[in-house]
């Protein structure tokens, strides 16, 4: 199936990008068990909203570290409205929670990339009757955060970053990055690269961007695991947000929740459109409102143009899913899950993380989301 294209989509992008500047959100009518409203904090203020409770229950999930400010405007707002009810979300990267989705530890995982072939196989032995289905509940960008000595402003494409990060271009100086950059004064300085050490999805989804739109640049496949020669690492997104902020000439690639929570600068991106496009979530909401579902059955795993050159378009852009089984999920947690994920993907679970610099996604790709999670059994 194909999201709506032409009119309808610029009707997608227009509402998201009204979801994303919508920094204060209404409070909904409750109609939840326990009659008790969301709030609490930052980001728990700007969700008040109305959560189906259902059967009381703890629930343990792990995963991608990209979505973890946004697991935790969920849980707390989940948490506090719906009493007897705890959702605990361990980050750990995408590649571990899969690992532990598979290994029948947790009750859905958090994967910045579509599960493989091997590992659809591999959940059918935790899912009786059914496997693991791909949900797509966060939508972020990753942005190529700096932190370089007088540069206040910083343009890129994606030969040139796949440079950077591979080694091949190691002065900020060098004329690749100059003439993306005319007028600013680039130091005569050696660039500090930062990338994961953990198994990540955002890994993934910067090598699939460098692989559609580098040009060559980049003579690795896209995956998980680091594969550029040389540079530094650290542990999630958090870890090289921290390196990132205190290690002068630095880069590496994060997601705008983190970049903005830590005050790091972001590259803007020139794509071949007419101007270099901002990291910014309404940019990033202009690529998301024209992906495509390239799963089967009940399963929603979108493809997204990494080479995008729309006008406004930014294309380093990354989807969360949720896993989960589309079948033979535990009976004594079912519905909690299902309780859970249908706040998360609603109008107010997506404002909510929308003010934590997340994208909410277009209403017709979350409309999808919700009917799914009633079907799962």
């Amino acid at each position: 199936m194909k999201l709506q294209r032409n009119g309808r989509s610029k009707a997608l992008a227009i509402g998201a990008m009204a979801l994303v500047s919508s920094l204060s959100l209404a409070a909904c009518g409750s109609d939840n068990n326990s009659g008790s409203t969301a709030s609490g904090g930052s980001s728990g203020s700007a969700a008040a909203s109305a959560i189906n409770c259902g059967k009381p229950g703890s629930l343990i999930a792990a995963g991608s570290t990209a979505q973890g400010a946004a697991m935790d405007v969920w849980k707390t707002s989940f948490n506090a409205a719906c009493s007897g009810t705890t959702i605990n979300y361990q980050g750990g990267g995408s590649g571990a929670g899969i690992q532990q989705f598979n290994q029948g530890k947790i009750q859905f995982a958090g994967s910045d990339s579509a599960l493989k072939p091997a590992e659809v196989d591999a959940s059918k032995a935790v899912c009786t009757g059914g496997q693991g289905i791909d949900l797509p509940m966060v939508g972020g960008l990753i942005a190529l955060v700096f932190n370089v000595d007088g540069v206040d402003n910083l343009v890129l494409d994606a030969p040139t970053a796949a440079k950077i990060f591979d080694s091949q271009i190691t002065k900020w100086n060098d004329p690749a990055i100059a003439a993306l950059n005319p007028g600013a004064k680039l130091p005569d300085a050696e660039i500090q690269t930062f990338h994961r050490s953990d198994d990540s999805g955002t890994t993934e989804n910067l090598t699939k961007y460098f692989a559609a739109a580098g040009g060559g640049a980049w003579s690795y496949p896209a995956g998980k695991a680091w594969a550029g020669k040389g540079g530094q690492s650290a542990n999630g997104s958090a870890g090289v947000s921290a390196q990132v902020k205190q290690v002068k000439n630095s880069i590496s690639y994060v997601e705008l929740a983190y970049a903005q929570t830590n005050n790091l600068k972001s590259a803007a991106i020139n794509t071949g459109a007419s101007k270099p496009v901002a990291a910014t979530a309404e940019n990033a909401a202009n690529t998301f409102a024209k992906a495509q579902i390239a799963g089967t059955g009940s399963d929603l795993a979108l493809k997204l143009d990494y080479a995008t050159k729309e006008e406004g378009s930014y294309p380093l852009v990354l989807v969360t899913y949720e896993i989960v089984c589309d079948k033979g999920n535990k009976a004594e947690t079912l519905d909690t899950v299902k309780s859970f994920l249908t706040y998360t993907i609603s109008d107010a679970g997506q404002k909510a993380v929308g003010e934590k610099g997340y994208v909410p996604l277009p209403k017709t790709l979350t409309d999808k989301v919700n009917s799914t999670i009633a079907t799962l059994a």
